[in-house]
């Protein structure tokens, strides 16, 4: 959470670009790093390994980050209605 904290203050003080960032980014898959060319404004290290200790036990996402986030946005509950909880237990 801390190293999250200074990516944003990064951005805030204007020293990453607010479109082009690691967390804009994030998460950054395995294909990404095995890649030849690598265009972002910072390192792949930085993308990779913002803490020393990644190094040694690193979870590799699947997929990079989901753009329809409909569903995370728009919340719907299919539960059954309160009323069927007090009459199941009656």
């Amino acid at each position: 959470m801390i190293a999250i904290r200074q990516e944003i203050s990064e951005i805030e003080a204007g020293k990453a670009d607010p479109e082009n960032n690691v967390m804009r980014n994030a998460p950054h898959t395995h294909h990404l790093l095995l890649e030849g060319d690598w265009s972002r404004p910072y390192s792949r290290e930085q993308a990779y390994f913002p803490l020393h200790t990644l190094r040694e036990d690193k979870y590799w996402p699947p997929v990079g980050r989901v753009d329809n986030v409909h569903g995370d946005r728009h919340f719907v509950c299919s539960c059954p209605p309160m009323e069927a909880y007090g009459e199941a237990a009656e």
